[in-house]
């Protein structure tokens, strides 16, 4: 984000807007629930829009974006607090403009965008008339190491020509733009320097979404898609690029490191709903002879390991989203690799409990679990696998051992 670091809200003050947003999401996101989970995006929109309407009435629109463009302007640590909030129901980041991948894309735009960018992309995307996506994974090679791409762009006078296959790009169905790494320089020494940033409209000749890819069963469509696209010769002006040529790679580390304190807030926001859930089946539900399903110490020890995880992950991913607005990024990296594990696998095994308590009804959409379960089984995956964050962590630990 451009700018100097936001200032912190004394704690009255984030307590009150916390309970705002926690009041919309509740009283008016979890009623809409079977809408958006039991149809398609395009039916329930309307819905949601009306809500979207109410949020930017109550000036709660895209807290993470600086004031001077529209937002509240809240520092990472704030915006944690509303993350978590957030995480309670799954439309609740598209109702308040802070869906992904929209967040890393408007942080790209206000920070290293042109001047026509930002008023032809950046613009509507601040007022939510726009959805994007971004589009780094290709089928080919290894997505837990963007140096390996071979989506390639070469200048041609004053466009660049691009050829690329990507996939699990989220949100393209319905996106009016897609901001794509590709190789602009493939004889730079350095292989982080090779790639670049264009920013290509969605409706551009030569770009085809091929298909939305099914996950764990589930179609998506729009919001909560997942696409494979090709771009075949597509033209583009040299303006396109976002931040200097060959930055691509610094620019994309720059882009996931906000956004994984941004995940992981709102996994904490999700597992907390998933454990909600649990406790009232659990306190509800009747096994006959008087007795509950509470009753059963198995269930008791999931509810009881899932509050210490979860107040455990929420210290950690709070006290880290605060030392990055005091110390900058670079200063907690191998920290956030340890969040971006340590509360996706709590978030997993929160849901697997959740679900296992509801039974054959936790398979359901008549609640948010079983899509959670097939949605968020990839927050162990995307942005990083399990194993490349824990090797990041485990090599600074013996760093200091072996000096």
């Amino acid at each position: 984000m451009s700018g100097a670091p936001a200032a912190r809200l004394p704690r009255e003050a984030r307590d009150e807007l916390l309970g705002r947003v926690r009041a919309i999401v509740r009283e008016r996101l979890v009623p809409l629930e079977p809408e958006f989970l039991n149809r398609p995006f395009r039916e329930a929109r309307a819905a949601l829009d009306a809500v979207r309407a109410e949020v930017k009435a109550a000036g709660l629109w895209a807290p993470y974006v600086p004031r001077a463009h529209g937002g509240l302007g809240l520092a990472l640590a704030d915006y944690a607090h509303v993350s978590a909030e957030l995480g309670w129901t799954p439309a609740a980041p598209y109702a308040f403009n802070c869906q992904a991948p929209d967040v890393g894309n408007l942080e790209l735009l206000l920070a290293h965008g042109s001047e026509e960018q930002r008023a032809r992309w950046l613009a509507p995307l601040l007022r939510g008339d726009v959805r994007s996506c971004f589009a780094m994974t290709e089928p080919g090679n290894a997505g837990a190491n963007p140096v390996l791409l071979d989506a390639r762009a070469r200048l041609e006078g004053d466009s660049w020509v691009l050829d690329a296959h990507k996939w699990f790009t989220t949100a393209a169905d319905g996106s009016a733009f897609a901001i794509v790494m590709a190789v602009t320089d493939p004889e730079a020494a350095s292989p982080y320097q090779r790639a670049s940033m264009l920013l290509v409209p969605m409706d551009a000749p030569g770009v085809t979404l091929v298909r939305n890819i099914r996950i764990m069963g589930d179609p998506g469509e729009d919001w909560a898609s997942h696409a494979e696209l090709r771009f075949d010769g597509v033209r583009v002006p040299a303006a396109s690029l976002v931040g200097p040529r060959g930055a691509g790679f610094a620019l994309a580390q720059e882009r996931l490191g906000p956004g994984r304190i941004h995940h992981c807030m709102r996994w904490i926001g999700t597992a907390e709903r998933a454990l909600d859930l649990m406790c009232r089946r659990a306190a509800g539900r009747e096994l006959g002879g008087g007795a509950r399903l509470g009753d059963q110490q198995a269930v008791q020890h999931w509810i009881a390991e899932s509050r210490a995880e979860l107040d455990a992950c929420r210290l950690l991913v709070e006290d880290t989203a605060e030392r990055m607005d005091r110390e900058g990024q670079k200063a907690v990296k191998e920290r956030i690799s340890l969040i971006k594990f340590h509360v996706a696998g709590m978030l997993q095994r929160v849901l697997d409990r959740a679900v296992q308590v509801h039974g054959a009804l936790g398979l359901t959409h008549d609640t948010p679990l079983a899509f959670w379960y097939a949605h968020e089984r990839g927050a162990r995956i995307y942005d990083g696998p399990d194993e490349v964050h824990k090797s990041v962590v485990a090599r600074d630990i013996l760093k200091r051992y072996r000096a």
